[in-house]
């Protein structure tokens, strides 16, 4: 989940009132058969699963679309250079590691032309590693995705 900054134990509860705008971007992949790939999270601070597209911050100098095509790349093993250029806005409202995120983010698309392809996220970080706990191609979306309104996402993604 790289659009958090790490905070430890000790400084997760001083930072439950922290706020946070750090610019991110994420990337809805869909396979051949519409199923939308999902990486789980486990946050220790609130003992929440969490599963969401993948993505996270944009680096200084970086633009939105190099985020999306990196952070697909570092957290899925999937090229980079499937992510379009096409992307919506979405707001979010959400809190990892003890710390509020509220900001709006780019949401680019991904299609693949095979089923469930494979992932491989070999290049995330330790903080990252310490918190994952697989990933899924999903039909269905489960009840503790972020955003809570993906499915709205996907349907502005696709359309047209």
């Amino acid at each position: 989940m790289c659009n958090v900054c790490p905070v430890s134990a000790v400084e997760g509860e001083e930072a439950a009132t922290a706020r946070s705008d750090r610019p991110a971007a994420r990337v809805v992949c869909l396979d051949r058969d519409g199923r939308v790939l999902l990486m789980h999270w486990y946050d220790p601070v609130s003992r929440t699963d969490v599963w969401e597209p993948p993505g996270g911050g944009i680096d200084p100098g970086e633009t939105a679309l190099e985020a999306a095509r990196r952070e697909l790349a570092e957290e899925t093993g999937l090229p980079g250079s499937a992510v379009r250029e096409r992307f919506v806005e979405v707001a979010r409202d959400f809190t990892w590691l003890g710390v509020r995120y509220v900001k709006t983010e780019p949401f680019f698309l991904a299609r693949f032309d095979e089923a469930r392809p494979r992932v491989d996220p070999g290049a995330l970080t330790e903080e990252e590693r310490a918190a994952y706990r697989g990933y899924a191609w999903a039909g269905e979306l489960p009840e503790q995705v972020e955003p809570p309104d993906l499915a709205a996402v996907v349907a502005r993604l696709t359309d047209g």
